[in-house]
């Protein structure tokens, strides 16, 4: 379940603390409730159903989409890699040049392996826990796949 979100002196309020496991029929119910809402959900879903087809099993969603923030630029998302076939992954999946450039006109968003170091020594399902702004810990979200 999607807790509620918390204001912790961000510029929007944040999920508490926390990895909450949800479907992607929560997250659409929750946090596509506008037209971009909607667009960047349809390319959040595009890039799970790749992943899931490729052997994924875990997702981790987080970026402004799930914030309070009423028109969201993108999303940022992190995928487990275990278990995922390479061969049968969506190359663009695994394209990050150019500021993953083709990532977001292909899905609205970004998708980067939850073991890659995201600037230092912290993998990205641990630097997405925190809060850019202010330096203080968030919520992400967790879809299952298999």
């Amino acid at each position: 379940m999607i807790p509620e979100l918390i204001d912790i002196k961000s510029i929007w309020n944040v999920l508490p603390e926390g990895v909450y496991e949800s479907t992607l029929e929560e997250i659409e119910q929750r946090f596509a409730y506008n037209p971009k809402r909607k667009q960047l959900f349809e390319g959040f879903k595009k890039g799970v159903d790749s992943l899931r087809r490729a052997g994924c099993r875990t997702v981790f969603l987080n970026g402004s989409f799930v914030t309070s923030k009423p028109t969201p630029g993108d999303f940022d998302a992190c995928w487990e890699p275990l278990g995922v076939d390479e061969k049968k992954l969506a190359p663009v999946l695994l394209d990050f040049s150019d500021k993953r450039r083709k990532q977001k006109e292909t899905y609205g968003g970004e998708f980067f392996p939850s073991t890659a170091h995201a600037g230092g020594s912290r993998t990205f399902v641990d630097y997405f826990q925190t809060d850019k702004y202010t330096g203080k810990r968030k919520g992400i979200i967790c879809i299952r796949l298999l």
